[in-house]
Formats: structure tokens, C-alpha cells, sequence
């Protein structure tokens, strides 16, 4: 049996591996590093929001304020998608298999019907899918070497796409590689580039769900 000293250097090592996260959303049992997806089925029928990470079951780090502003965003992103027919949008809680063994769940993602098996919505729990589009709502837990190891997964896996939403800065990192992006704030329009183009929404759309109020006679 391994000593605790043992396996807490291996957790620290496991820890910066996964971007130098917080020991909190690593899941023990199984043991990080022997994780399978029959474990994530298992963890997500719970009610579980995790991911699979080079064997290890992360927790996604994800607050109320980040799920709302992704859903506006999905909501905006699917409207576009539908009436174009290009695919279909899923929101947090859309698991994907982008590379053998490793699921991701990006807060908001666009697939092309070309992407799709057979050009229909999947009936699989967790779909073996890479999207177009990747929108990740930056929380509180996540940390940037986190979100530069998932950049780089997602396009090694081949998506096209990749927004960073900060909801603090209110600022919108737009990458189409892995390095080259720009940073985009209240005063500017995210466009869909070459992969959801003629898709224009003002950025002060997006952070203004934020500050949206009842009407003054509701007060």
C-alpha cells in the first residue's frame, strides 16, 4: 500500500497536470488516474458535474451567475443556428468525447450538422463529437493554466472556435488557434468568424443580461 506521503505527491503532481486546480474538484473515488467514462456515467446519473481529464474525475467550476450568462448566450447562438439550419447548440451540461478518453464540457458549444454521425442530434449520453465552437464562462475556480490545457485540447481535437467569456472584466477572448485570438469588450461585436458566419451580436447584448432590472412600476 502506498504511503500518504506517496499519494500526496501524486495528487499534487495530478493537480498540475489538470492546470494547478483546486484539490476540492478532484474526485477520490475512483482514484484520480483510473477514472473511465463508465465511472463519469455513473457520477453524472447522480447528478454529478464533472470531467474527464487523463483519467481523473474534475468537477466543473461553475457558479449560478456563469450558467446564466452561458444560457444567454446559447439562447442567442441557437436562435442564429435554427433559422440558418446550420447544426444544433448545447448548453452546460453538454459532455463530449473530443479525444479518446477525455470529456469535456464547454459552457455553451455549436455542431454542424457535418459533425453530427449521420447528420442527426446523438442519443448517446456522452457523444464521441468535437464542436465547431467552444464558449467556456471563466469562473471563479478555474484557473488559467486550466483554461490554456483545455484551449489546447479543444484544438488539437479540431474545433474551429474558442470564446473566453470573463464575466468580471466583461470581456470576450475570441481564439482561432490556440495562440492567435483578441481580446473584445463592451464596445465591440462578436462576430462567428469563418465557422457561424454572418452571426453579429453587440457584446454589451451579452454582459447586459447582468444588469437587466424589473420594470419600474414592478419595483
Amino acid at each position: 500500500m502506498a504511503s500518504n506521503a506517496a499519494v500526496a505527491v501524486n495528487l499534487s503532481e495530478i493537480l498540475e497536470e489538470l492546470g494547478s486546480i483546486s484539490s476540492d474538484r478532484v474526485r477520490r473515488e475512483p482514484a484520480p488516474g483510473h477514472a473511465t467514462i463508465d465511472d463519469l456515467l455513473k457520477v453524472h446519473a447522480k447528478g454529478g458535474q464533472f470531467e474527464l481529464v487523463d483519467g481523473t474525475l474534475v468537477e466543473k467550476a461553475m457558479g449560478w451567475c456563469e450558467s446564466f450568462l452561458a444560457t444567454a448566450i446559447g439562447s442567442i447562438l441557437r436562435h442564429f443556428v435554427i433559422a440558418n439550419n446550420l447544426g444544433v447548440v448545447s448548453g452546460p451540461d453538454g459532455f463530449l468525447e473530443i479525444l479518446p478518453s477525455l470529456v469535456r464540457g464547454p459552457d455553451v458549444t455549436f455542431i454542424s450538422w457535418s459533425r453530427l454521425p449521420d447528420g442527426r442530434v446523438p442519443a448517446d449520453a456522452i457523444p464521441k463529437v468535437v464542436p465547431n465552437l467552444a464558449v467556456e464562462v471563466l469562473s471563479v475556480g478555474n484557473t488559467f493554466m486550466e483554461m490554456s490545457r483545455k484551449r489546447h485540447e479543444y484544438f488539437h481535437a479540431g474545433v474551429q472556435l474558442v470564446w473566453m467569456v470573463d464575466i468580471r472584466e466583461r470581456t470576450i477572448a475570441v481564439y482561432t488557434t490556440v495562440n492567435d485570438y483578441e481580446i473584445l469588450d463592451e464596445n465591440e461585436t462578436l462576430t462567428g468568424c469563418d465557422v457561424l458566419p454572418g452571426l453579429q451580436i453587440p457584446i454589451a447584448d451579452i454582459f447586459g443580461e447582468l444588469d437587466r432590472q424589473p420594470p419600474q412600476a414592478d419595483r
